[in-house]
């Protein structure tokens, strides 16, 4: 019989130790757009064998066993679905690589910027359905792929350098992290920062969402073992993490754990308002054994074009160490940074993030400081983005609530945005309680 045993794990029981965690962290990159990252789905392959009989195991058991997992190397192929609510993102991202590469954006082929460039490829993973081909051996060597119908794109960190090539347009993208960017965190010689370790910022294996996921887990969070499941061929328990708040819209979140190895081979995020998974990240099939060496080595293809990182090209003016000019008028728009910290209203899986933008006048302020000076932003234009979102009012004033099945942000007329994982009521209530 599959094990299920609850356990309420409290935060000194949930942590552990720092000398036990001596799993390598899979450094695959992913872009989220704005959330996280994510910053994500996948449908595993399942043995139509049913759920292996395994030993009992509690939650906390399993949790340790995570930790003190040693798996540094692996190679197998990953499923990947993300259902936020939101349109395909794939066409924004030639939009945003060229935004942020100086070039004029738009499809390929309008742009100066590189097809290969990972900020604007990596985005189209936060919507729809990839297919990944992944492999790591240690801290400083993992390839990604994304595999398409006729082409595929490749992002290999190695050592000091990181290349990403993109088959479709025969185009590279070269960065080198500095040898000492792991200590100092920044590149030398006016350089954009690249460093050594920016590959394990961002959560794109099992491993990685359950860590982050883990680390919510405090009294707001039950944790228990939800039975077992057959992962790409391999034994697994099922470690299963709700909020025991109500107001978020995360519903639970399910972590399929290699009975050998202890490494997360699925993650996968439900909505609180039910439907299809909102995350859901797993390996279709996976080996342990060390990748070959030459799986980290890339030589760009014969006449490919080859962009190095921190390229002045583009037709966007730059202005000094060569990066783009802000629009006219940007120095009169405020940041979080000009307004203090973030503030927090709520704990757990029911915190909202409080940010004043100071733009004096929400929506029309957003637009622009001429827009914000006005007091007005064209009607159509108010039109369109009140589409996009829900219109409240409270004691904070009035404001239009922006949704995805995950994250929503509620923006008030005088320009404060409360952003979190909870239901639009909760972001209301907790506008309310800030004034």
């Amino acid at each position: 019989m599959a094990p299920n045993d609850s356990a309420r794990i409290t935060e000194e029981d949930r942590e552990p130790r720092e000398g036990r965690r001596k799993a390598a962290r899979y450094a695959l990159p992913v872009a989220v757009a704005g959330v996280a990252a994510a910053t994500i789905g996948l449908v595993p392959a399942l043995a139509a064998t049913g759920d292996p009989e395994l030993p009992e195991i509690s939650a906390q058991q399993l949790i340790e066993k995570i930790a003190a997992s040693e798996t540094e190397q692996l190679s197998g192929s990953v499923k990947i679905t993300t259902d936020l609510g939101l349109p395909s993102l794939a066409g924004l991202g030639d939009l945003a690589g060229g935004a942020l590469a100086g070039g004029k954006g738009g499809p390929s082929g309008s742009s100066d910027s590189s097809t290969a460039d990972p900020n604007a490829k990596l985005m189209e993973l936060s919507s729809g359905t990839h297919t990944l081909r992944v492999a790591v051996d240690g801290p400083d060597k993992q390839r990604l792929s994304i595999r398409d119908t006729a082409a595929e794109y490749s992002l290999i960190h190695n050592g000091g350098e990181i290349w990403a090539y993109d088959s479709a347009s025969n185009e590279a993208y070269h960065a080198t992290a500095p040898k000492d960017a792991a200590e100092h965190g920044a590149a030398k010689g006016g350089e954009k920062d690249v460093p050594k370790d920016a590959l394990k910022d961002v959560p794109a294996t099992p491993k990685e969402f359950a860590e982050e996921a883990l680390k919510a887990a405090g009294d707001t969070t039950s944790v228990s073992v939800d039975g077992t499941a057959k992962v790409a061929g391999r034994d697994a328990y099922q470690l299963l993490i709700k909020p025991k708040q109500s107001g978020s819209t995360v519903g639970s979140i399910k972590v399929a754990v290699d009975a050998k190895t202890g490494t997360p081979l699925k993650f996968t995020l439900s909505p609180s308002s039910g439907g299809k998974a909102v995350v859901d990240v797993g390996f279709t099939d996976v080996d342990f054994a060390k990748p070959a060496a030459s799986t980290f080595a890339f030589t760009p293809p014969k006449g490919a074009k080859v962009t190095e990182e921190g390229d002045k090209s583009g037709d966007r003016s730059a202005g000094k160490n060569g990066a783009p000019e802000l629009p006219k008028g940007h120095d009169k728009a405020k940041g979080p940074k000009d307004q203090g910290d973030v503030k927090v209203i709520g704990e757990g899986w029911n915190a909202v993030y409080e940010l004043k933008t100071g733009a004096g006048e929400g929506i029309a302020g957003a637009a622009g400081a001429d827009a914000a000076k006005s007091g007005d932003v064209p009607a159509e234009a108010r039109q369109f983005l009140d589409a996009l979102g829900d219109k409240v009012t409270g004691k904070f004033g009035s404001g239009t609530v922006f949704k995805t099945r995950l994250v929503n942000a509620l923006m008030t007329d005088d320009g404060t945005v409360y952003v979190g994982a909870v239901t639009q009521d909760a972001l209301v209530k907790a506008a309310n309680e800030a004034k």
